[in-house]
């Protein structure tokens, strides 16, 4: 496991990650190089402030915060509950108010592996004739977007999605040093072309989203929001994306539907 790891080759890791060399970022940290140093090397056990610093510093998630500190042999500060636990009652309830407040148009919410939490009524039109085993718990959103057997055959854009969801994926894969998400991101690239999708127009500010449903084509784009004032490692995890309806047509098949 990541906590039997000394904690001065966690923040190594996490250094390197950020492409920062010691003196980077003890100059961003304000300690010295030596100090930062001392520290990967495990000549210091670093209190539990200098570790919260450095993994401020560093960009850490919450959730590897509290690895960090445990490593370090001090107590999580971080507070991690289940989301069904009574506790985060608000939380939910405020989740379920935003994905309601945005039908009759698509919305739902995912964990930071993309499995889904939550929805709307109008997510159904990305579950339609899908493989009944990819809509076994957990679902996961981007495999039921890329694959063979899920929504990907009924994307008139597919390649342009491919393009646009695995070099994202590929960042947060790097930037959490997760296994089962880089597991996710192998297992996708193996259900498309061997060559390596073409990137995004970086002229795009959003993903448009073709689709067939029911004989129409619905076009989307759509909006990621994170709780960035979260004070709960689920919590801080938490996306929610919402979908929009990029043309007049779509706007209608929803509000006539609805």
């Amino acid at each position: 496991m990541m906590e039997d790891r000394p904690v001065g080759d966690l923040l190594r890791e996490w250094r390197h990650r950020r492409g920062l060399s010691q003196l980077d970022l003890a100059i961003q940290a304000d300690v010295s190089a030596r100090h930062v140093s001392f520290v990967e090397t495990g000549r210091t056990i670093p209190s539990s402030a200098m570790v919260l610093r450095l993994a401020e510093h560093l960009g850490v998630p919450l959730r590897e915060r509290n690895r960090l500190l445990v490593a370090a042999g001090h107590a999580p500060v971080v507070r991690e509950r289940p989301l069904e636990d009574p506790d985060l009652a608000s939380a939910r309830d405020a989740l379920e108010q935003i994905l309601r407040g945005h039908e009759p148009y698509p919305a739902l919410a995912v964990d930071r592996r993309w499995n889904l939490l939550s929805a709307n009524a109008a997510i159904d039109v990305f579950l339609e004739d899908v493989e009944p085993s990819l809509l076994e718990p957990p679902v996961n959103m981007m495999r039921l977007g890329l694959h063979p057997d899920g929504f990907a055959p009924r994307l008139r854009n597919l390649d342009q999605v491919r393009a646009h969801l695995l070099p994202r994926l590929a960042r947060q894969v790097a930037g959490s040093g997760d296994p089962e998400l880089s597991a996710l991101y192998e297992e996708l690239l193996s259900y498309g072309p061997e060559d390596d999708p073409p990137p995004p127009d970086p002229a795009d500010i959003a993903l448009p989203l073709r689709i067939r449903h029911r004989g129409a084509e619905l076009c989307f784009i759509n909006t990621v929001t994170t709780f960035g004032a979260a004070f709960d490692v689920t919590l801080e995890e938490i996306a929610v994306e919402a979908y929009f309806p990029a043309d007049d047509a779509t706007a209608r098949f929803f509000r006539e539907g609805a």
